[in-house]
């Protein structure tokens, strides 16, 4: 397996979440790989209570696309995320 870096955190909309199997499932589709990661940390305060991270290949192809499958498919599961991309390419 390559070294995997931390490409994306998002929070998400008050009251919802997704647990780790279906992040790990849309994290998979979005990046057309299963050399893919997810983590979810606990942040104590503000409404936003949950950052989940998605961890990649540092030189995952075509970075702009994932970015724009992973909005649309987060979107698509009625998910409100805010999205942080921490890596460009």
């Amino acid at each position: 397996m390559q070294h995997q870096i931390a490409m994306f955190k998002f929070t998400l909309g008050n009251g919802q979440s997704i647990g780790p199997a279906a992040l790990q499932s849309l994290w998979r589709r979005c990046c057309g790989t299963s050399e893919v990661s997810v983590g979810r940390d606990t942040v104590s305060s503000g409404s936003r209570g949950v950052t989940y991270s998605l961890y990649a290949p540092q030189h995952l192809p075509d970075l702009e696309r994932v970015e724009m499958r992973l909005r649309r498919m987060l979107e698509e599961d009625k998910l409100s995320a805010l999205l942080i991309p921490l890596h460009r390419v």
